[in-house]
């Protein structure tokens, strides 16, 4: 198959299955609302204002900023791909940068358009399209469900500083496809970095 092809159709299923499952969520779903697959594997629907694993990023100009950062970086993710299919590389970098892109969109469907899909019941489900949505456009809340709390109730050595004794639990952050995504490219591409990163040769004096 192309590289082509397979760029095109792993964006097509990624982001295909990505809103599948956070449009499931989040109509399905109250906030904050739990699901036990495992004991190491939950399904919590938490939404998420800012950046990955939760974290905020100043207030409501904040959040316009990183939508419109986000959508600043996805042309040059696309570039990237571009320019990958176009050399001898192996398909296994192409489908690490088609992931990252996948996931890059994924997250920019919620941030802009999630504000006006959804409302957000206070004790309830959401409705998709309502007549009165939680938000307006770019102002989304990205949706996250999958949470690992493989370790419970862990506790870190007396001997460390600051923490020694307290608890914890890994993996204590609740992601998204899109997310995982993301990752999971990052991952490949440092595995095949040879190939994705390939050196220039040198050119020799005549």
């Amino acid at each position: 198959m192309p590289k082509k092809n397979i760029a095109t159709l792993t964006i097509l299923v990624a982001i295909l299955l990505d809103q599948i499952v956070k449009i499931y969520v989040k109509t399905h779903f109250a906030l904050y609302e739990e699901v036990e697959v495992f004991s190491w594997f939950k399904i919590r629907f938490v939404e998420n204002n800012g950046m990955a694993m939760g974290l905020e990023f100043g207030g409501k100009m904040g959040k316009l900023f990183l939508t419109l950062f986000r959508l600043a970086v996805v042309p040059l993710i696309f570039y990237w791909l571009f320019d990958t299919i176009k050399k001898k590389i192996s398909n296994v970098v192409v489908i690490a940068i088609a992931l990252i892109f996948s996931g890059a969109i994924g997250n920019i469907i919620d941030s802009i358009f999630y504000g006006v899909m959804f409302n957000t019941p206070a004790n309830g489900v959401a409705t998709l399209f309502p007549i009165e949505p939680y938000g307006e456009l770019f102002y989304g809340k990205v949706v996250d469900m999958f949470y690992f709390p493989i370790i419970k109730n862990g506790q870190f050595p007396n001997w460390i500083p600051i923490v020694g004794g307290d608890t914890f639990t890994f993996f204590n952050y609740i992601f998204n496809l899109a997310d995982a995504y993301i990752t999971v490219g990052v991952a490949i591409l440092f595995i095949f970095s040879k190939q994705a990163f390939p050196k220039t040769p040198k050119k020799t004096a005549e």
